[in-house]
């Protein structure tokens, strides 16, 4: 990304007093976190997992339990091998859970950022276009900018309008 600032840099200093280079600055990953969309399928993808993360708690709950028992000492030797073996497949049960759920989220949650991050690139190049603006740099690999070059905002109303998150229909296409 670096080279391609060194190399927008070379083009405006070498281009002609007429021309000069128009430039816009994005912050992408916020532009994309504060859409509607984005908001929409954190709340959906949290009330999807909610009953598994809830049966995770449930069980950490019994491990808890069942470490107690272990530790009041009034259990006998059968007793406490019956109670150690129980726990110890909650347990693994609990890190299979856990594991099964993160990589659930994880692969849901990448599908959603992936989809949403070729739109907001549609839209960026609308926006870009609206705005005649040459380049488009992403804030991250900006040392700084004035403000008056940011189109963050600009880009998620874009988004929100060609892509809104409520509508059942399939999604307006980006001109």
């Amino acid at each position: 990304m670096n080279k391609l600032l060194i190399a927008v840099f070379a083009l405006a200093s070498i281009g002609t007093a007429s021309a000069q280079i128009k430039l816009g600055v994005i912050n992408t990953q916020k532009a994309l976190l504060e859409t509607d969309e984005i908001k929409k399928a954190q709340a959906e993808m949290e009330a999807k997992f909610k009953p598994r993360q809830d049966q995770m708690v449930k069980l950490q709950k019994d491990l808890g339990d069942i470490q107690a028992q272990l530790s009041s000492g009034k259990l006998n030797e059968l007793g406490t091998t019956e109670l150690t073996a129980e726990g110890q497949r909650k347990q693994r049960e609990l890190q299979r859970d856990q594991q099964d759920l993160q990589e659930d989220v994880e692969r849901e949650r990448n599908e959603i950022i992936q989809r949403a991050g070729t739109r907001m690139q549609e839209v960026v190049k609308k926006v870009a276009d609206e705005k005649g603006l040459d380049v488009v740099v992403d804030s991250a690999s900006t040392v700084f900018f004035k403000s008056s070059f940011e189109i963050t905002a600009d880009a998620t109303a874009a988004y929100n309008k060609t892509y809104p998150a409520g509508s059942a229909a399939a999604p307006a296409p980006v001109k």
